[in-house]
């Protein structure tokens, strides 16, 4: 029955697929449809029969998946009884797929954990709504209306003029990138007169405008200038219009879109263009907002929701894998393989129980003598290293095959093929002669076998090439080396263990994707329709027409690319409500059941290996440390010439002097150079008065702040270079003086050490501390660098030098580590994870390989397209070419392997992954113009690539973890020790019995006391602060007249509660314990901003200010946070409280990488331009390198993952003739730039918080709060002994405070 079932639902799912939106359903689907339902609803009917309805304890109802069958019955009994009146209700069908869950074991269980977690997600969706709401309402407050913001025509524009123009001034992208603009005298970014001026016949107008006061000719150069009227001009006016940016979704007019606007902000897609939209609309300044929400929404808060998620799965993972289960149905194809093999065997027993007779002159019979000569070839060692080697060679040969490849080239690398199949084929007929049917026992023979195969085959028939694709699966009999690297072998077991521990739930996130894949047609099929200016019709490509799209488009709003375009156009085509759908897709996918994958991983990081496995690996680096040993004494010929000459003058030196003469110098030399090794240069010695002035000097406190102080003006310096600076000016003049100034001081404080420690000899020596040679060597490079550039003065053939050594300056900073002890604390911690992290990124190195490969035998050369104006009918390069179009290439192509490595490796970063699988399906063939959608088949390289990638960026949070929890412990434990050192520490402090402090109290302050510490007044008080803010967010762009008088009095009301209630708490407890608690800190805050505000207010004195004060009338919404009761909230609230205060360093590191890749930033592509000829894709006013500032922000963005790759994609442009100042090594350096960027910063870096999230909730679940009453910083500060009575009166102040 259970299989029959399983059978109708499939069936289903196949309905569902062949669904049409728009056509609606034939006659056969909707009678197999009714065929389906009606067994469902007769298989419920005899389950109730059976069972019985309700009341018993095996009843029908008792089972909540019965629950959830019966609720699916009734929906769809719903459905027909809708479609019987007339009324279309497809959407009941919508959720008949969901019956697979309870039927499928592994499934079921998934579910069920996930069931059991919905009161701890409840607490964690309450906190990030929480978040989300509050700088919502700080948006509206804010911006309300200003992203309306448009350059008008002014008033006195001639009817001749305004006739030919639109209202407004719209860009080429229309209203979708819109010209926001800001008032005169505003302090935004963008005016009217910062419009490009009008065009004719590509050249830019430079007349001023007839017989208009208002139109004036605002500074347009006239360079390539044309007599004609700048129509641009007459737009000088800037005033609300009636639309916002993207078809009116992105604005903060209301709470509600002010919602989506910062839920799309959280997810880091598309974040920064809102941001650029406020800064040209209100203020520069506004990036600290946005700034602040991606911080505190995505690195903190989204991180902690993720961190809670997949612990508690984890834990209730546990408790349900100790019940006996039936089987889990991952056990089937190693089940599978066993009887295959088992029968392989017997097969194998028969043929030598009963041979043939007639099989003596058989071929067999001939070769049986050579058996056991050809088995101990085949089981040799050398037979697999010869195998590996022409493996090697194999993929090297695959490897550089590239796009317009010499003829003569390809010509060797057939050969080389047919060499390569014919030894492995070879290699096959030998291992078949000597194993027999023992050879495919082996799944890696089977594999061999079946490439070997196609490679034959491939050669035989002349294939058009694409069986050799094929051919790059060789790649995976590396796998035989990790034998060879025990620490790699470890982390890809811990990959293999999670992809099989991930198994049901990958089942599962494949179930979802099905379900809103089937939901997304119903609501949005063919209506993503719009028309190109010549009338076509154009259907968007991120659609949900069929099944097979709309998978497609709900897996990439799983990886957020782009998702906020398709959010744009379902709101357009449909209703403002479907972003509901679009969050519950991003919620339940992307925050619930991606990031219990991370807490699968992370499961199998901490499942450490036995004691055995690490002493095991503990004798293998012995041995090897002795073989290094032995093979260095055995060939390094200076090792046996000293120790024997040392042991001659230990024994018997005078027989060494009167033997060899020659020897008696050395022997003086090395005995002088013993004796002096303590010396400075071998001049100072130990004692010299000069040298322990030195020692005395470098140990001084002043001396390593002078230095530091040296270190951070350098720092200074570097942050003000910028190409624009001109080489005659002042500023150019100050800053070469202060870098020979700085370099002076730095190699006098390198000179001081060297003398005062010595260079190389000696137990503190200068170079014997890695800190110290990259002191030294910076030193040196910035000496080196003056000289040269005095040297060179003006010559061409040194500056090339000069600019590796510029570049090099910028590593300057990194003296600051060793001198900042929080900072050198991360970054040993960040140097002990490189061990792990370097396995990892080998692994991912060998996924990108492997993928690269197939991607240039896939789409070498294809990655091309024409540019032009009209290419509707282009097929080909010559038909592009004769219409005078340019056949470009794309930057993002697959032609060799270091292209196909870089593009794959943002693919990997989860951005601009879309458009190149768009690339890939549209490429036809080599010179051939992309057709859209021609080879839909390949979706399964870039979907397998991107389900692989989430496996490989989650070993990443992995290793973090484990790395952050050894560096933890290890620091408890120096910390016990310490402890155990220090007697005093383990003494009890004995508190004196003492009298509450409100026993002398009068009768009114005493009733004033109970009711602070009553829960009355906490209850009353949230009440007022919840009214508050609600009615906060009842305000709204053009509202009504009694709106905002009601927010005016309210806000007067609330304001006079809160100061009665900061000063009956200051009247019961008095001010110095009313000022112990921080969160009275904030109500104090809070009422002085709020009377300030009315101040300022009520005497006009708002518009002096940039920002209105009634703003931060917003604060008193985090007061909610301290009456949260609920001991999960407490939980989580404490967590993200102790991340804050442990995420300093972090910080640190962040702003130390930011500070170097910020000035080599600045000096690599500082001069790169965007212009109408040339533009840019993200690179732009806002985005770009040209000086400290914009290049910090501009990482910010890239760090964030929004739109880096275009960034990239800009500095990756060939040098034109006319571009001047154009580096040409941009586009080899500029990959190394960003990549490693990206690595640290997304992978690295942010993955450390989410680490140090995960301790600081395991710290807080450590310490079980359970007095509630407590504030969250005094917690674990319980009363003890007999100052219970004195130490719960205080307790209870501070606790309703």
């Amino acid at each position: 029955m259970e299989y029959m079932s399983i059978l109708m639902i499939l069936l289903n799912c196949v309905s569902f697929g062949m669904y049409k939106p728009g056509e609606g359903k034939s006659y056969k689907l909707e009678v197999f449809d009714f065929f389906v339902f009606a067994f469902f609803l007769v298989e419920m009917t005899v389950k109730m029969v059976a069972f019985g309805v309700y009341g018993y304890t095996n009843s029908y109802l008792r089972n909540k998946w019965n629950k959830l069958d019966f609720f699916i019955n009734i929906a769809e009994t719903f459905g027909y009884f809708f479609n019987i009146l007339g009324i279309d209700f497809l959407l009941s069908q919508v959720f008949g797929p969901l019956r697979l869950i309870s039927r499928v074991p592994s499934m079921r269980d998934v579910v069920t954990v996930l069931i059991d977690v919905v009161p701890m997600l409840a607490n964690v969706l309450v906190i990030f709504l929480f978040v989300i709401h509050i700088f919502a309402v700080a948006g509206v407050q804010l911006w309300a209306g200003q992203l309306r913001n448009r350059c008008f025509l002014g008033d006195d524009i001639p009817t001749n003029n305004s006739m030919f123009l639109s209202p407004y001034f719209e860009t080429q992208f229309d209203e979708n990138v819109p010209f926001v603009c800001t008032g005169e005298g505003k302090s935004g970014m963008q005016h009217c007169r910062d419009i490009p001026p009008y065009q004719e016949n590509g050249r830019n107008c430079s007349l001023a405008a007839p017989h208009n006061a208002s139109a004036v000719n605002w500074g347009i150069p006239t360079v390539a200038s044309h007599t004609c009227v700048n129509r641009h001009s007459f737009y000088n006016v800037c005033r609300a219009s009636e639309k916002n940016p993207h078809q009116g979704v992105i604005n903060f007019d209301n709470i509600f879109y002010a919602w989506i606007t910062i839920f799309q902000v959280v997810t880091l897609e598309g974040w920064a263009e809102i941001m650029f939209f406020v800064m040209d609309a209100h203020s520069f300044l506004s990036f600290l907002f946005f700034m602040l929400v991606t911080v505190m929404g995505s690195f903190i808060i989204v991180n902690v929701c993720a961190v809670v998620i997949a612990t508690q799965f984890l834990e209730n993972m546990k408790l349900k894998s100790e019940e006996p289960s039936p089987g889990a149905a991952r056990n089937t194809l190693p089940l599978l393989c066993r009887r295959f093999a088992c029968w392989l065997r017997r097969f194998n027993r028969s043929n030598k129980v009963q041979p043939n007779a007639g099989q003596k002159g058989t071929l067999g019979s001939i070769l049986t003598p050579f058996n056991k000569h050809i088995q101990t070839l085949v089981e040799s060692s050398q037979f697999d290293y010869v195998i590996m080697f022409a493996v090697f060679l194999s993929i090297i040969t695959i490897a550089v095959e590239h796009h317009n490849q010499p003829p003569e080239m390809t010509h060797v690398l057939h050969i080389c093929n047919i060499v390569f199949t014919f030894v492995f084929f070879v290699e096959m007929t030998l291992k078949l002669i000597a194993l027999r049917f023992k050879y495919f026992f082996d799944l890696n023979n089977i594999f061999d076998f079946a490439i070997v195969i196609v490679s034959v085959w491939e050669l035989i028939a002349k294939s058009d090439g694409r069986l050799s694709v094929l051919r790059a699966f060789r790649l995976l009999r590396f796998v035989r080396l990790l034998h060879f690297l025990p620490y790699l072998l470890r982390q890809l077991l811990v990959l293999k263990r999670t992809i099989a521990e991930a198994g049901p739930l990958c089942m599962l996130l494949l179930f979802f994707t099905f379900v809103c894949s089937v939901l997304g047609m119903h609501l949005f099929g063919g209506q993503f329709i719009s028309k190109d200016p010549q009338g076509d019709i154009i259907i968007e490509r991120k659609n949900f027409d069929t099944l097979l799209w709309s998978m497609v488009t709900v897996f990439q709003i799983l990886t957020q690319e782009d998702w906020n375009m398709v959010l744009y156009n379902a709101m357009t085509a449909t209703t403002p409500w479907t972003f509901l759908y679009f969050v519950t897709v991003i919620m339940l996918g992307k925050h619930v059941l991606l990031n219990i994958l991370v807490g699968i991983v992370v499961q199998s990081f901490q499942e450490k290996e036995s004691s055995e496995c690490v002493q095991d690996f503990s004798h293998v680096d012995e041995d090897f440390n002795d073989s290094v040993t032995s093979f260095t004494s055995e060939t390094d010929p200076s090792r046996p010439s000293q120790s024997p000459l040392t042991s001659e003058k230990d024994t018997e030196p005078a027989n060494t002097q009167e033997d060899n003469k020659p020897l008696t110098s050395i022997q003086q030399m090395l005995h002088w150079c013993k004796e002096h090794e303590e010396w400075a240069f071998c001049v100072f010695s130990p004692q010299n008065r000069f040298r322990i002035y030195c020692q005395r000097l470098i140990y001084h406190k002043l001396f390593d702040i002078t230095v530091l102080l040296f270190i951070l003006l350098s720092c200074a310096t570097i942050a003000m270079e910028r190409p624009g600076i001109h080489s005659e000016s002042t500023e150019r003049w100050i800053l070469n003086m202060s870098r020979y100034v700085f370099s002076g001081v730095f190699l006098v404080e390198m000179l001081f050490k060297v003398v005062a420690l010595g260079v190389f000899f000696g137990k503190d020596s200068y170079c014997s501390s890695s800190w110290n040679v990259m002191d030294g060597s910076l030193v040196i490079l910035s000496v080196i660098h003056i000289i040269i550039s005095l040297a060179s003065s003006g010559e061409n053939n040194m500056l090339g030098i000069l600019k590796v050594l510029r570049l090099l300056r910028t590593l300057r900073p990194l003296r600051v580590i060793k001198r900042a002890p929080k900072l050198k604390l991360a970054v040993d911690a960040l140097i002990t994870s490189i061990k792990p992290i370097g396995n990892i990124v080998f692994i991912c190195c060998t996924f990108f390989f492997f993928y690269s490969i197939l991607g240039v035998q896939l789409f070498k050369g294809k990655f091309f397209h024409c540019l032009g104006q009209y290419t509707k009918n282009i097929t080909n390069k010559s038909d592009c070419l004769s219409a005078n179009y340019l056949w470009v290439q794309k930057p993002y192509n697959f032609d060799s392997l270091p292209q196909a490595l870089m593009s794959l490796f943002v693919m990997y970063s989860k951005d601009g992954w879309v458009n190149l699988m768009y690339d890939g399906l549209d490429a036809v063939g080599i010179d051939q113009q992309p057709v859209r959608n021609h080879n839909q088949w390949m979706l399964v390289f870039f979907i397998t690539f991107m389900v692989m990638s989430f496996f490989l960026l989650d070993m990443f949070i992995g290793v973090m973890v484990e790395t952050f929890a050894q560096c933890q412990q290890q620091q408890k434990k120096e910390n016990e020790e310490e402890a155990s050192h220090d007697p005093s520490r383990n003494k009890p402090k004995k508190i004196p019995t003492q009298p509450p402090y409100y026993t002398y109290y009068s009768p009114m302050r005493r009733s004033i006391h109970t009711l602070c510490t009553s829960d009355f007044l906490d209850v009353f008080m949230a009440a007022v602060i919840l009214i508050s803010v609600l009615i906060m967010a009842l305000q709204h762009y053009k509202q009504p007249l009694y709106i905002e008088l009601l927010t005016e009095y309210s806000y007067y009301a609330f304001t006079l509660l809160l100061i009665i209630e900061v000063l009956l708490k200051i009247l019961a407890f008095g001010i110095r314990r009313f000022l112990r608690n921080s969160w009275n800190h904030l109500d104090v805050a809070v009422v002085l901003v709020s009377v300030v505000s009315i101040v300022f207010i009520g005497m006009e004195m708002a518009d002096w200010i940039p920002i209105n004060p009634s703003i931060l009338r917003v604060c008193r919404v985090l007061r909610l946070a301290k009456v949260l009761k609920h001991k999960k909230i407490r939980v989580l609230l404490k967590t993200i409280i102790k991340t804050l205060s442990q995420v300093g360093s972090i910080c640190l590191l962040f702003a130390f990488f930011f500070f170097i890749y910020a000035a080599l930033g600045v000096e690599l592509f500082g001069k790169l331009e965007c212009t109408e000829e040339n533009p840019c894709l993200g690179l732009h006013r806002h985005a770009n390198f040209e000086h400290f500032g914009m290049a910090l922000l501009t990482l910010y963005q890239v760090c964030t993952g929004d739109n880096w790759s275009a960034i990239m994609k800009d500095t990756l442009r060939e040098c034109r003739p006319t571009d001047i100042d154009c580096v040409t090594y941009l586009s080899h350096v500029s990959p190394m730039f960003f990549s490693s960027f990206v690595v640290m910063a997304q992978f690295v870096l942010v993955n450390l918080v989410v680490a140090a999230i995960m301790q600081a909730l395991e710290d807080s679940n450590e310490s079980n709060p359970t007095h509630f009453c407590l504030p969250l910083e005094e917690e674990e500060e319980e009363p003890s002994d007999n100052a219970g009575t004195s130490l719960r009166g205080s307790v209870g102040v501070l606790s309703n405070e």
